[in-house]
């Protein structure tokens, strides 16, 4: 990675290169942790696929797709608190007595605290009008609406446990915030095969099992935070209630931004299912679903490592370093359209095994969601320099833009394409709208703050 460290002696630049060594060693981690996670889930959700399909039916299968994106479609509902926790504990020399760190704590529980009242409330207003069925389209089941309503319950439930997540990352100890979704895979299988066994007729409801895993991921994720910050989760715990006496902190500044971003980049990339669960039927609503999961199984480890990057450029700003995110971006790049083509070429196999030959993947599929895979990972490194609030700010308009024309493409793209739309209409608009912003951007800052400290080093 690019670094320009503070000219403080030979001392200093040995003690950068450690660092350097270290951060790429965390991203390299974690990585290698999540293809083992996601090639261990990948192979116990092709099982649970297969077994949905085959007990409950392609219809199931296409609810229980649609039901299990709807956290993706509400990402507003931490209100983009992520940033500030990631950023103070990273910038953090001593989290676990940090009252920087506890006060941004106390402040975003009682942020999510609040977001899931309202979420929870609003679910189950949705079923009291029947609106449901409206949002959701025809992917929905007769008695889809009670299970999306209990499903977003639980979402919302969920919500205040997320701290423990947003912590590890801050810690640059994201392999073990990925370790921890090693959970999700297995319970849902377990939950699945039981209700076959016992001859449950599940169908409708299986998509609440992966509500229930996520839970039980963000608890283990929480405890994880709670050893490494010492008392800092307990005491943040104990002060929500405490108003007067525990006075928050100020979020917003990055919160309001990652929420645009957060919520223009859900719309634009999760509403595909319901994009064509209006638009197409649900053969072709389960034909999107199962190349997701398979193409999934790339983004999130792209994901994951992208992430990994983010303490990473928060450490440098607050230590006065320059780094620049090209030339790992072109790293990402050239290993995401890898990995892309290795799944395009394995997809029609694992589909044909998933679906015992009840769904078939086009070569379109392939070739949109391959491209997606390939602007995700150039994205991502820019991304991550880009999370101070200024970074942030700047985002907002293109990400917006990118919004309205991957909606826009994809409605129509279904209509001529199916499944295939929605992945071509988004690597487009990623790669029109966003991506040449975030590299002017980039390019405009290093130079400036590269100007600032040869002047700052040069001065008397």
């Amino acid at each position: 990675m690019d670094t320009i460290p503070a000219p403080t002696g030979s001392g200093a630049r040995v003690q950068n290169i450690l660092r350097r060594v270290r951060d790429w060693r965390v991203v390299g981690a974690t990585a290698g942790m999540k293809v083992l996670v996601m090639g261990i889930s990948g192979v116990l959700g092709i099982i649970t696929s297969r077994l949905i399909i085959e007990h409950f039916g392609v219809e199931s299968y296409a609810q229980y797709g649609l039901l299990a994106s709807l956290p993706a479609l509400i990402p507003f509902a931490d209100l983009g608190i992520g940033a500030a926790i990631v950023n103070t504990v990273a910038g953090s020399t001593d989290p676990r007595r940090d009252d920087a760190v506890h006060r941004v704590l106390v402040s975003a529980l009682r942020v999510l605290l609040g977001s899931a009242s309202v979420i929870a409330a609003l679910s189950v207003a949705l079923f009291l009008t029947g609106m449901w069925p409206r949002l959701l389209g025809q992917g929905l089941l007769p008695d889809g609406d009670a299970v999306a309503t209990i499903c977003v319950v639980v979402f919302a439930l969920t919500l205040p446990l997320g701290i423990g997540a947003r912590v590890l990352v801050g810690l640059n100890r994201n392999p073990s915030q990925v370790a921890a979704q090693a959970v999700v895979a297995p319970f849902i299988l377990v939950c699945v095969s039981t209700s076959v066994v016992a001859g449950i007729h599940a169908g409708g409801f299986v998509a609440l099992f992966s509500y229930l895993a996520a839970t039980a991921s963000a608890l283990v994720c929480l405890a994880l935070a709670a050893r490494s910050v010492g008392p800092q989760i307990k005491r943040a715990i104990r002060a929500v209630p405490r108003w007067r006496a525990e006075p928050g902190v100020r979020i917003m500044n990055t919160a309001w931004p990652m929420l645009v971003l957060m919520l223009s980049e859900a719309f634009a990339m999760q509403t595909d299912r319901v994009l064509i669960s209006n638009r197409a039927d649900s053969a072709t609503l389960a034909q999107y679903n199962i190349s997701f999961q398979l193409f999934g199984i790339v983004l999130q480890t792209v994901s994951a490592a992208g992430i990994a990057l983010w303490p990473m450029y928060a450490r440098a700003r607050s230590r006065g370093e320059v780094r620049s995110p090209f030339k790992p971006a072109l790293v990402f790049l050239v290993v995401g359209l890898g990995l892309g083509l290795v799944m395009a070429a394995l997809s029609p196999w694992l589909t044909a095994l998933v679906s015992n030959g009840k769904i078939e993947i086009g070569g379109w599929v392939l070739v949109g969601f391959t491209a997606w895979v390939g602007v995700q990972a150039l994205k991502y490194p820019l991304g991550m320099y880009m999370t101070d609030a200024v970074g942030l700010r700047f985002q907002v308009v293109p990400s917006l833009m990118m919004m309205v024309v991957s909606i826009s493409l994809s409605w129509w793209l279904i209509g001529e394409v199916g499944a295939a739309g929605p992945a071509i209409g988004t690597a487009v608009a990623v790669g029109v709208c966003q991506i040449p912003a975030m590299i002017f951007y980039i390019a405009r800052d290093v130079r400036r703050r590269r100007f600032e400290q040869t002047r700052s080093a040069s001065a008397p």
